[in-house]
């Protein structure tokens, strides 16, 4: 038995003895792997690889030496975390027994002592091993440095090691003798101990310091420099003891500033000039005890005539304001100045000159946040009043040459800080308005009136609790005053300019009076009736209008609504009078003024009383209202509905008041009459139920539950039961019966339901939804009205998207599949049970449900229909795409993230497969649908995909149909830019083709066709070159398009084309 025993304990250790001796002799890397798994799972223990090292560790030759460390530190790198456990697994097995040590003579006789009962002391003399061998031969270093940076990585390392270990190698190893990684693996060593060994290096002291800084004197290596200033950051940030090594410390980084690097191409590790930028400035920039050496050597940088160094220069001392105070400042502070400003008045750059206006305003701000003394000087006052000086008198210069770059340079300075802003603000502002008054030329007044603007935005940044203490105050007559002038300039640069500087004064707290208000809101109410010469006036004047209305409602309730009010009224009757198109701009504007300024709850209550009255008087008289007149009604109300979104109460409001009586205009316009009002017959029109079907659903989408809920059981009872007794003035002159009645025009306004219901949050219940929805689904394959045909399956399939799964659900499915099928089989609702398939798959595939993919194929099939194969073909763009009535994400409906990617990945390999099968007159219908879905799929998407697709898209372009065409070619120019290597291995089929559709008898074509060709220069130079000629001469046709925006295309892609292979092209 004890033979058997002595025999099962040689065995492994056999084993282990033949691994060693064919990693160290036989020049093998395998092995060592082998012995790290075997340690991990227990085979072996670290002492025992150490007694089969034995030999090797004590051989007089350096590269048997080196070999055998080189084993040891590997195993310790992959076995770091079984030292120094509990139970001492990885030091020696559990039950083993103590083992006598092994003979030995030499320096590795330490090794010896290696037993379970010691383990800690094993670790030691694990590390005094190491440290004895870093004086051994150069060979042997850089395996020492790899077990030392593994028992680096021990987290019980007993007390005092760390030190040592820091210390041996600062006295022993020269580091940057060494090779890369090597050097990388001191920095590891040292950034492993304080990560764990922080209070035991800093009990080092300077020493410490002094030493890192020998180790990294002289790095060069990019790798090693980002771990190097990582170290020296913590060094600083952690408060590691510099003592009177500062300067040395900071000679050994700054050396590397600016950084010049440039990574070489194809590099594997990714290091980027910008990597080591921002690293090294976080070095300089941490400490301000680094002050009065960066200072300098920033000042001479930014005065240097490298553009880069300039950037980084004045990057970096921005980055300095942040720890910097008065005192690290002040000695420097007519320098950095005198650099900042020539900068800025000199350079031809815009970067540097951002860069410059930043670090000056980083400078104010740091002087304007370090605490005085009661005796100290106070250098943000002279520092700004340097900047005064040099500044204030180019504002005066008849020329203005320096005007702009000195009041960027006043500007960066204001915006540090109020008490900065105050003291410039206070010297400048007289200066301006004096000089405005001066000059007399609109050019001028605009570019002093856009600098006086711009230090009114930096006092919107600072809070005033006194009154009094508002350095606009003294100012605030002459500012409205000049303001005033502008808005009546004929000038309309310098009117944009006036509106807005208006809009700012008016931000300003308690700074208008009730007299500058009215005079405000009349200039106002006058530019927002100029001619349409003055665009750009008009929709300033409307959206300062509108910001201003938020912030003194109730001068605008006072006085513009008012005066709005009358303008209607004098439109309408103008419009009964039937005046021409001039007085129905007017008539635009009155209503674009009323929906911008419905910014606030209390104008909303006065503005859309007007805009729904105005609506009713169209319904009165001899009103002739025509169809662009209802719609821009609509049009504001539904801009009203959007900016009452934001308030809960105004848009319940809205909602309870426009909601019922657009309802009751449109009910009363579909009761049969013998005489129809000539509005009665504009509100049933498509166009006009479309802009209702917009308020509508803008003023329910954010709508909460409850009211939701107290809406809906209103107004589903409307459409199914016919009552109207909700609806304002609801004596109509017959029963209201959508549903049931024959009248085509009462069908019609199911498009109403159908944008209310839609719109509903996901959680409110639907009264009568059985009925409802059984009505719907009658309704959509109705052949008389296609209109109400379509509003019905869209508002059946926004219901179905929402319905929760269960039994209901199925049901309502069944009973629409039965429907589409007994529609789609013969007779005259193919066309709508077509549309109700269509929108139901679209529901479906929005919320990734099962029986989506059986209605994909039934759609798939159908495109080999003689009759319904293009519409099927047109329906996988419906499928692909955002709607804007129903199955939207603000109407809540249930849109799948990806779906777009999902249904590429289930359904295009069935339509290429259809594409390969489909007789030849039916291949484009195939062509068709795919070149829809991959149009609107996301390009990420499409990339790998298509050297696979890419022929089939190549075909779609020879597809006689427009439709076709255009969708295949928005398709290919973004994959032009994107994918350049795969398209160039079809260059020729790209040009001829493209060519060809430059031709083609839709504008649209030609268009995208000849921006296909410009972007077919971003291909490889050389694939293109030999087309250039052809190309050229080609494009010289649409030259003299008669369309001129396909002669502007024409001219830029044959542009780029005579600039192919030029210098610098």
């Amino acid at each position: 038995m004890a033979a058997a025993a002595a025999l099962e304990a040689v065995a492994p250790t056999g084993a282990l003895w033949g691994l060693v001796q064919d990693f160290v002799m036989g020049q093998q890397e395998g092995p060592a792997d082998q012995v790290a798994a075997d340690v991990k799972s227990g085979s072996y223990t670290v002492l025992q690889v150490v007694e089969a090292l034995g030999s090797s560790l004590e051989n007089p030759e350096p590269r048997t030496r080196a070999r055998g460390i080189q084993l040891l530190s590997q195993v310790l790198l992959q076995c770091h975390s079984l030292l120094l456990e509990k139970e001492g697994t990885g030091i020696a097995s559990r039950s083993a027994e103590p083992r006598p040590c092994f003979k030995t003579g030499g320096l590795s006789s330490s090794l010896c002592k290696l037993t379970a009962e010691f383990l800690v002391c094993a670790v030691v003399h694990l590390i005094l091993f190491y440290e004895n061998r870093l004086k051994d031969h150069h060979l042997v270093i850089p395996s020492v440095l790899q077990g030392l940076r593994a028992l680096s990585l021990c987290v019980a390392l007993p007390p005092g090691l760390a030190v040592s270990v820091l210390k041996a190698i600062f006295q022993e190893v020269h580091v940057q003798s060494l090779p890369q990684v090597d050097r990388h693996t001191v920095y590891s060593i040292i950034t492993n101990f304080m990560r764990t060994r922080e209070e035991e290096l800093k009990g080092l002291g300077a020493d410490f310091t002094f030493g890192f800084i020998q180790v990294m004197d002289g790095e060069k290596d990019p790798r090693n420099l980002l771990v190097a200033f990582r170290i020296v950051h913590d060094l600083i940030s952690r408060d590691y003891s510099l003592g009177p090594f500062v300067e040395e410390l900071f000679e050994v980084t700054s050396c590397y500033f600016p950084i010049d690097f440039t990574p070489p191409p194809n590099d594997p590790h990714g290091i980027q000039r910008e990597d080591l930028i921002l690293s090294l400035r976080a070095v300089l920039a941490s400490t301000p005890r680094f002050a009065e050496f960066l200072l300098p050597l920033l000042i001479e940088k930014v005065d240097s005539e490298i553009l880069s160094a300039k950037l980084d220069s004045l990057q970096t001392l921005n980055a300095c304001c942040a720890v910097y105070g008065q005192k690290e400042l002040k000695d420097f502070l007519p320098s950095l100045w005198a650099s900042i400003r020539r900068e800025v008045f000199q350079t031809a750059s815009e970067r540097v000159e951002a860069e410059g206006l930043a670090a000056l305003n980083s400078l104010t701000a740091c002087l304007s946040r370090s605490v005085l003394r009661a005796d100290a000087e106070d250098l943000l006052d002279s520092f700004l009043s340097n900047i005064l000086q040099d500044c204030r008198h180019h504002l005066c210069e008849p020329d203005m040459k320096l005007v702009w770059p000195s009041a960027k340079l006043l500007q960066a300075a204001a915006g540090a800080s109020a008490r900065a802003c105050d003291h410039i603000t206070s010297n400048v502002l007289p200066l301006l308005l004096e000089q405005f008054h001066k000059h007399s030329q609109s050019n001028q007044r605009r570019t002093i009136l856009e600098m006086i603007l711009g230090f009114l935005k930096l006092q919107q940044k600072w809070s005033y609790e006194d009154k009094d203490e508002r350095p606009l105050s003294g100012f605030k007559d002459q500012l409205c005053s000049l303001v005033f002038m502008a808005l009546t300039d004929p000038s309309t640069q310098l009117q944009l300019v006036g509106i807005r500087t208006l809009t700012v004064l008016g931000a300003q707290p308690d700074l208008l009076s009730s007299g500058d208000l009215e005079l405000a809101v009349g200039h106002l109410y006058r530019l927002s009736f100029l001619e349409e010469d003055s665009q750009s006036c008009r929709v300033a004047a409307l959206e300062a209008s509108g910001t201003l209305a938020t912030l003194y409602p109730v001068a605008f309730s006072s006085h513009l609504v008012p005066k709005l009010a009358g303008e209607l009224c004098i439109e309408e009757s103008d419009l009964a009078r039937g005046d021409g198109p001039t007085k129905c701009s007017r008539h635009r504007r009155c209503l674009q003024a009323l929906s911008a300024i419905s910014t606030h709850a209390s104008i909303v209550k006065e503005t859309l009383p007007l805009l729904l009255q105005h609506l009713r008087q169209m319904n009165k008289g001899n009103t002739v209202a025509g169809t662009s007149e209802v719609i821009a009604v609509c049009q504001s109300l539904q801009q009203v509905a959007e900016k009452c979104q934001q308030d809960p109460e105004s848009c319940w409001y809205f909602h309870q008041t426009a909601i019922p009586c657009l309802l009751a205009l449109a009910v009363q316009a579909s009761m049969p009459e013998k005489e129809h009002s000539v509005l009665k017959k504009v509100l049933l029109q498509d166009e006009v139920l479309a802009a209702m079907v917009s308020v509508i659903g803008t003023a329910t989408t954010h709508l909460s539950p409850d009211l939701a809920a107290q809406s809906v059981a209103h107004i589903v009872p409307l459409f199914l039961d016919g009552n109207t007794s909700f609806l304002p003035e609801n004596s109509f002159p017959g029963r209201f019966q959508p549903f049931q009645d024959g009248s085509s025009g009462q069908r019609r306004l199911v498009a109403l339901l159908m944008a209310f219901v839609c719109s509903l949050p996901r959680n409110v219940d639907i009264p009568q939804l059985n009925q409802l929805m059984r009505e719907l689904l009658e309704l959509s394959c109705c052949h008389s009205c296609p209109f109400s045909s379509t509003a019905a399956a869209k508002c059946f399939a926004g219901l179905l998207n929402k319905h929760p799964a269960g039994q209901q659900l199925d049901e309502f499915l069944q009973l629409a599949v039965g429907k589409v099928e007994a529609g789609l089989s013969s007779g005259p609702y193919r066309s709508q049970a077509f549309t109700l398939l269509l929108w139901v798959t679209k529901a479906l595939v929005l919320r990734y449900h099962p029986l989506s993919s059986c209605l994909t194929d039934r759609l798939m099939g159908l495109l080999s229909d003689p009759e319904l194969g293009p519409a099927a073909a047109d329906g996988f763009s419906l499928l692909m795409s955002d709607c804007t009535d129903v199955l939207t994400r603000a109407g809540h409906a249930e849109v799948r993230i990806m779906f777009r990617q999902r249904f590429f990945t289930d359904n295009v390999p069935a339509l290429v497969r259809g594409f390969h099968a489909a007789p030849r007159d039916v291949k484009p219908n195939y062509l068709k649908g795919l070149s829809h879905v991959l149009n609107r799929l996301p390009k990420p998407v499409l990339l790998p995909e298509l050297p696979t697709l890419l022929s089939l898209l190549l075909e779609a372009l020879s597809c006689p149909d427009s439709v076709v065409q255009l969708s295949t070619l928005s398709c290919l120019q973004p994959l032009l830019l994107e994918a350049p290597q795969v398209m160039s291995l079809h260059v020729d089929t790209l040009v001829t083709k493209f060519l060809n559709l430059s031709s083609s008898p839709s504008m649209a074509v030609r268009i995208a066709a000849l921006q296909c060709m410009h972007a077919v220069t971003h291909l490889p130079t050389p694939v293109l070159l030999p087309y250039k000629p052809q190309v050229i001469r080609a494009l010289a046709k649409p030259l003299d398009d008669k369309k001129r925006l396909v002669r502007k295309e024409a001219v830029s892609a044959r542009g780029e084309w005579f600039l192919l292979g030029s210098p610098g092209s």
